[in-house]
Formats: C-alpha cells, structure tokens, sequence
C-alpha cells in the first residue's frame, strides 16, 4: 500500500485560513475536497492518504473525522486541538469514540506562526502534549529552522512519543539552503522517536524554477539524518499545486527516492507511514 501522508482538505467559503490571505496564494484559495483527490490518487497511484489540519479549529477536526468516517482512502486525520486547554484530555476522549475517531492518528499546531520561538516549550503546552500522548497520538511538527531547538527539546521531553516533522522543517531551498538548517534536523533525527516528511519541498524552492534535481540534496539530507525507517513520502496537495502538480510533485520525490535506493523509497511510501502513525494498512 501507497500512502500520501500528508495531504489538507479546505473551504475558504466555509472558514477562515489566515495563513491563505497573501496574494500569491490566490490559485489555492478555493475548495478542495475528497471528490477533488481521488482522481488524482488513482493515476498517480496511491493507495491512501492521512489529511492534515489546515487550521486552529475543533471544528475542521470534527469536520475531518466525519470525512475519513465515509472515505474509506483516508486512513487517518491529523487534527488540531487546543495544547493550552486544561480540559484537553476531554477533549480527546470525545473525539476518539466519535464517528471516525479510530482514524485519529495526530495532532498538529502551527508552531512556525506563533511569535514565540519556544512556543512548544511552554508549561501548558507540555501538558497538553502529556494528555496527547496518554492517548496514543503522534505529533507533528510544524516548524522552520527557528522553531527547530525547541522541537529537539520537546523531543528529548518525550522519548517513548511519536514525532513526525513536517516538510522537512521548510528547508530554505530557493535560497540554496543553510547549515543552520542542515545542523538542526541533524540534531532533530539524534531523537530516534522522530519521522520527517519530505513534502512540501517544491513550494520551498523558486515556484517556477525547481526539478527533482535541485530538490534531491534536501531529501538526501533528510534519508542522511533519518535513515531509511524515518522517511516519509507527503504530498501536501493542495498547496503543492503552486508549484507543479499532483503528478508532477510526486514524480519528483519518487526520482529523488528512487536515488537512495528501493529500500529507501519503498519505505518511505508506506511502511514508514504506518509506524509514525500507526494506521491500518489493509
């Protein structure tokens, strides 16, 4: 089985996405829904996807529960939830027992927005986390090379959790990238309890000027750090259509994987995916 494991549903008509108001989002700024992914995971091959939060909001998680409940290809939902609530344990065990709750794989925050640096390492944050992971769910990292060092110390905080960094930490790679960068997700992986997504990298690189080739230093940087268990293959459809198409953007992470080897890009296709979240694979 062939997982996307990174991919958002949303409705700019039904909600509000702060992050989706620049101008040069303008392309992505409409609806896009399950009718509108299985096409395209059906020529390109994919088996099933796990559908990511796009924004702060119980209710787009409820909303994603409902959906994965009647999509039989979306085998899990990475939410979001309040880190900050003291009643988040509630929270939680309401969700898990709703329609779709067994599809409740994650939960994410968009870290890389927050003013605070150390916004991860806050007193109630940690506790949040605590009550996540008494439940059994991953956390994905939402996070730039700034946010990087708190990531690795939550990390470090937590070593019997499940942590996946999302596309790779945004490496900077229309700038050629950053030994910053490249210091930090090393330092990330040393944490054995952390899987990294290699999505999202062509809307890092120069929208109308990137290849497989110029993306492939950063992937083999992540497999580098991570090793061939820790990798994992993500869309992040449909912002990646900003650069490329769903085709065109797995393509070139295939070519990139396939570089490292079929071990490597068998992995991180699937099996990987299964581990960090620990979904049915059929």
């Amino acid at each position: 089985m062939i997982i996307d494991a990174h991919q958002h549903f949303w409705d700019p008509a039904r909600a509000d996405y702060p992050w989706m108001n620049a101008p040069e989002l303008a392309p992505i700024r409409r609806a896009f829904g399950p009718a509108d992914l299985a096409p395209l995971l059906k020529a390109n091959g994919i088996d099933a996807s796990i559908v990511v939060q796009c924004r702060s909001a119980l209710e787009e998680t409820e909303e994603f529960l409902r959906i994965a409940h009647v999509t039989p290809s979306v085998i899990g939902v990475v939410g979001w939830v309040d880190l900050t609530d003291g009643g988040l344990g509630d929270t939680l065990d309401r969700l898990l027992v709703a329609p779709g709750g067994n599809k409740l794989v994650g939960i994410r925050h968009q870290v890389h927005d927050e003013s605070d640096a150390d916004w991860l390492l806050r007193e109630d944050v940690q506790r949040g986390l605590t009550a996540m992971f008494a439940r059994d769910l991953a956390y994905d990292f939402l996070v730039r090379t700034r946010e990087l060092p708190a990531a690795i110390a939550t990390a470090q905080a937590f070593p019997q959790a499940r942590f996946v960094l999302d596309h790779a930490a945004k490496p900077p790679i229309a700038d050629g990238g950053s030994a910053e960068w490249s210091e930090r997700i090393a330092a990330l992986a040393a944490c054995g309890n952390v899987w990294c997504k290699i999505s999202g990298l062509a809307t890092e690189a120069k929208w109308d000027d990137w290849d497989a080739e110029r993306l492939f230093p950063f992937v083999a940087h992540a497999a580098a750090c991570f090793g061939e268990d820790r990798l994992i293959y993500g869309s992040d459809w449909p912002v990646c259509l900003l650069a490329g198409s769903y085709g065109e953007i797995k393509g070139a992470l295939d070519a990139c994987l396939a570089k490292l080897g079929p071990v490597v890009r068998e992995k991180a296709f699937g099996t990987n995916a299964k581990a960090a979240y620990r979904v049915a694979m059929g």
